[in-house]
């Protein structure tokens, strides 16, 4: 068990600046490639990229190239021949493919020094820096615990428990982001030889799995809005005060927990991608995206946390999330060589 301590599609655009162009003798307009999570209209975060663009005279417009999956794999295809100048949004479940693809030119951000230790060592290479960070957790609903006078699940063993048969719904890491983070958290958990044994456990103990996050957490899960059957879904830590946030009618309490122990720590990260045109204007941006300005709109946009050590938190996020002192990981080299394997393997195991 490995643990350290302290998260091709139709394409959407967005642009920040009008003043931007692509003409040699104008203004540059920087595309930033992210995932379809990151927002792109009527938020924070893009208005703080809007006052980048005032500062620098740089526009920068935003395209949406699918899930996190679906943009390392478009990236990896077309690395040195970019879609866009910057990538945000490749996590280290998916680093090493970019970094053996070559995709991004590396550049020493000059807010490295800001940034959490250990985050900063992720990539050494510097062709990433990391912009935030959360973790992929068992999440439960209190109140259907509550009424059966049954405790939660502590641990990924629990799971396994016939008093929690036929309550876990959980996402296909084949198409799923946080079911490749839980699939892992497995694999961290129990080893390379022991974590297919664990999913057999968790089959034979009714586990019900789902595409996509959005399905699982909307729609299956009952502590969610869409009141589903299940009261234990994969999910974030941050998810409860993402519940406090959006509830309707308001709330001060969150109406789920999320699981320490079950917890595997996402890292994302941004970069200059390869072939970009615009290198120097490209870093500025990397730069802004690790600065404090850009990082203290991150817990409320994107809720996850944000890279730099010294940005203040909502208060939300102090009092329904907690950063998990020892979350479960693996290294993104162990990652990039099984990967696929792991997910044949799962795939054989569960959906058989």
């Amino acid at each position: 068990m490995s643990r350290i301590g302290i998260g091709i599609g139709a394409v959407a655009v967005l642009t920040l600046a009008a003043c931007g162009t692509n003409d040699a003798a104008g203004p540059v307009t920087l595309r930033l490639v992210a995932y379809d999570s990151f927002p792109v209209a009527d938020t924070t975060l893009n208005a703080a990229l809007a006052e980048f663009s005032a500062d620098t005279g740089i526009a920068v417009k935003v395209i949406i190239a699918g899930d996190a999956g679906t943009m390392a794999t478009k990236a990896t295809l077309t690395a040195g021949n970019p879609e866009g100048d910057v990538m945000w949004g490749i996590d280290n479940t998916l680093l090493s493919r970019v970094l053996d693809a070559e995709v991004f030119d590396p550049y020493e951000s000059t807010q490295l020094p800001a940034i959490f230790p250990q985050l900063a060592a992720i990539v050494p290479g510097h062709e990433l820096t990391p912009v935030d960070f959360g973790d992929v957790c068992i999440n439960y609903d209190i109140a259907w615990f509550e009424e059966r006078d049954l405790d939660p699940p502590t641990t990924l063993a629990d799971l396994t428990a016939p008093a929690y048969r036929n309550l876990l719904v959980v996402q296909n890491p084949a198409s799923s982001s946080p079911g490749l983070a839980f699939l892992l958290a497995t694999v961290a958990e129990y080893g390379p030889r022991g974590w297919q044994a664990y999913w057999q456990s968790l089959v034979d103990n009714g586990v019900e799995v789902v595409d996509s996050w959005t399905s699982a957490y909307y729609e299956r899960f009952s502590g969610s809005s869409g009141a589903g059957p299940r009261p234990l879904v994969v999910s974030y830590a941050s998810s409860p005060p993402a519940e406090v946030v959006f509830a309707e009618p308001p709330r001060t309490d969150a109406p789920t927990a999320s699981v320490d122990d079950t917890c595997f720590r996402q890292v994302e990260l941004a970069g200059v991608l390869r072939g970009t045109d615009h290198t120097d204007e490209a870093r500025q941006l990397v730069d802004f995206l690790a600065g404090s300005a850009f990082q203290a709109e991150i817990p409320l946009n994107l809720f996850v946390w944000p890279a730099r050590a010294d940005v203040a938190l909502p208060a939300v996020f102090t009092e329904h999330g907690a950063v998990v002192d020892e979350p479960l990981t693996l290294a993104p080299a162990d990652i990039s060589a099984n990967r696929e394997a792991w997910v044949d393997e799962w795939t054989e195991i569960v959906l058989r």
